[in-house]
């Protein structure tokens, strides 16, 4: 909820500088570039973050106040209007994938071909790891899903927006792979004329930390109980940032086509969990984050504006609006993995893939409302 800000003291020979930042290293290596000293004469007082999700990962703010502080003899606090924050901020890569598969007789997939079209962050804010054409971000959770798949191939076209600069997002490379993935595994089960879930089992059962997860949401969740009409039950598995998770979510579906997420059920393995009650907060947190962005997370541009402007035009998810959140933590004693951007990339496909069991209708575009 924090718009951009920064307070600085640009002295002769030195600056100081207070704010919220992801990369306090880089920030002081840029601002000793921008005026001219040593890197060690640039002081940071990193303060605690109200909100970065990878915006913090940028130095422009923190450039620009310095760039004002220059014309003052004295401490500049600069703080960026929600308008200013929202129309000029460095946005989320807008992607289009190709995903298509063969099956065998069985309905098992035998090929797998997924093409990711989109915009490199690494490449410009990490060149040095932009290699051979590839970003490894922009095809993580689509290079190595965590199904048996016999012959795959996951390739990347790198497109940038003209005039627009995109950066990370909670969840990054996997928010928009893993809402691809579980889509089509979706699709092909439909296509085979399986369970959605029992599909995913066949197709995990060399995985069995994947298998469990998906076992427990399914089983928490009531999976195969019958749904009324209007409403359907999804299911997503994913790994990535370390962790497994399987996702179902319940929804209602009106006849003018609004969405009403009910309930999600979010089952977690990542490793040895030190503090159940965090993990819980980051599945719920990140659960939320991932709903607003698929149900109605769009930013549009009209005569070269971003249209949106603050929180009456970009609507975040309301407390009357957010579902039941339960999670369950399967014990392990693995290696502890990352949560704080996991449920947002997850979230997405157990919802569209519950709008089709509720309506018959595939969502292959987000987010839902734009469609």
């Amino acid at each position: 909820m924090e718009p951009m800000n920064c307070t600085v003291h640009v002295r002769k020979e030195s600056c100081e500088i207070w704010v919220g930042t992801q990369i306090p290293t880089v920030t002081q290596a840029a601002v000793a570039a921008l005026l001219g000293i040593p890197q060690d004469a640039v002081v940071i007082h990193n303060q605690y973050i109200g909100g970065g999700f990878g915006r913090r990962l940028e130095p422009d703010g923190t450039l620009l106040a310095v760039q004002i502080g220059k014309q003052v003899d004295g401490p500049v606090k600069v703080i960026w209007s929600r308008e200013e924050d929202i129309q000029h901020d460095i946005y989320r890569p807008y992607y289009y994938d190709r995903i298509s598969a063969g099956l065998d007789a069985a309905g098992q997939p035998v090929a797998w071909h997924h093409r990711v079209c989109g915009s490199s962050i690494i490449a410009r804010a990490v060149p040095a790891l932009f290699k051979n054409g590839l970003d490894f971000d922009a095809v993580e959770g689509a290079a190595e899903p965590p199904y048996a798949l016999p012959n795959i191939l996951v390739d990347y076209v790198r497109t940038e927006p003209p005039g627009v600069t995109t950066g990370f997002w909670r969840g990054v490379g996997p928010a928009h792979n893993v809402f691809v993935v579980e889509s089509f595994v979706d699709e092909l089960a439909a296509a085979a004329g399986k369970d959605p879930v029992e599909y995913r089992r066949t197709l995990l059962e060399h995985n069995p930390r994947a298998l469990a997860v998906l076992n427990l949401a399914a089983e928490k969740a009531g999976w195969g109980k019958p749904m009324p009409a209007g409403k359907g039950r999804g299911v997503a598995v994913q790994f990535a940032f370390g962790s497994y998770l399987s996702l179902v979510a319940d929804v209602a579906v009106e006849d003018k086509g609004a969405v009403k997420v009910e309930r999600i059920v979010c089952a977690v393995d990542c490793g040895l969990p030190v503090n159940p009650y965090m993990i819980d907060a980051q599945v719920q947190s990140g659960t939320i984050f991932g709903l607003t962005a698929a149900l109605r997370g769009a930013i549009t541009f009209k005569d070269g504006r971003v249209e949106q402007s603050n929180f009456d035009t970009y609507l975040p998810m309301r407390i009357e609006e957010t579902p039941r959140i339960e999670t369950y933590i399967v014990p392990s004693t693995a290696e502890p993995g990352g949560l704080g951007e996991a449920a947002t990339a997850i979230v997405a496909p157990a919802v569209t893939n519950a709008i089709f069991a509720a309506t018959g209708r595939r969502v292959r575009r987000l987010p839902i409302e734009a469609t």
